[in-house]
């Protein structure tokens, strides 16, 4: 088991990546649009893979940086689609709840 695996950033990671995967099955999103949000909830998770494993604590801690301003990336998506109608707003409180839960753990 890779070391990544055991960390809970991780499997919440994945599972705000695959509630994102589900939404743009079933939106009407523009391709940039969709492909951006896509990119942005897969980053996450990757990142935090890529970080653990880096040998020094300063280069695991970049990559978290930059999976958290992935999470963030995502929200603005969301704020956006909401804004312009392609996202309910119980569906945005529930991304933005999510990726606000992920946000608290990278400042663990």
């Amino acid at each position: 088991m890779f070391d990544f695996e055991k960390l809970e950033v991780y499997s919440k990671a994945k599972t705000f990546n695959l509630r994102v995967q589900k939404f743009l099955r079933h939106g009407t999103l523009d391709s940039a649009t969709r492909n951006q949000f896509r990119r942005a909830s897969l980053s996450i998770p990757l990142n935090i893979a890529e970080g653990s494993g880096r040998n020094s604590k300063l280069d695991k801690r970049n990559f978290m940086i930059i999976a958290r301003g992935s999470v963030f990336e995502c929200v603005a998506i969301c704020d956006i689609l909401k804004d312009e109608g392609l996202l309910k707003e119980e569906e945005y409180q529930k991304f933005y709840a999510f990726a606000e839960e992920l946000s608290k753990i990278f400042m663990q």
